[in-house]
């Protein structure tokens, strides 16, 4: 059970890395370079948001059919084991959401930087007419 966790973790952690990569400071030869190669990524990585949709869709099945402990027949260890419960699912939501936050951030940072080459290109061809 905890694989799909441990792959959407490292997903995260690598978009992070690629997100700082994309916004640090480059000289343009470089940056054009690394913004083409994340973006021939990007379209096989958009996995990655139906895996986290999944999963969230996952997390709210498993919250609405969770057992309570909400008598008085609890013991300390079934009080601790569903708060436990709670703490790691609330945990995965916010992973699921910083990788669906992530992946849109890194393709709105291409889209920008594509579109803003696009727009050099035009600027060229005017000041050469």
């Amino acid at each position: 059970m905890a694989l799909q966790w441990l792959i959407l973790s490292y997903v995260v952690a690598a978009e992070v890395a690629i997100a700082v990569i994309l916004t640090l400071p480059y000289p343009m030869l470089l940056k054009k370079r690394i913004v083409s190669l994340v973006s021939l990524v990007l379209q096989p990585a958009a996995s990655i948001v139906a895996f986290a949709g999944f999963q969230l869709l996952d997390i709210y099945w498993k919250n609405e059919h969770r057992l309570e402990c909400s008598s008085e027949v609890c013991t300390a260890t079934e009080r601790d084991r569903y708060e436990k419960s709670i703490y790691k699912a609330q945990r995965n939501v916010v992973l699921c959401a910083a990788g669906i936050l992530l992946y849109w951030c890194i393709y709105r940072i291409c889209k920008y930087n594509k579109d803003l080459e696009h727009l050099e290109e035009l600027e060229k061809r005017y000041k050469a007419e």
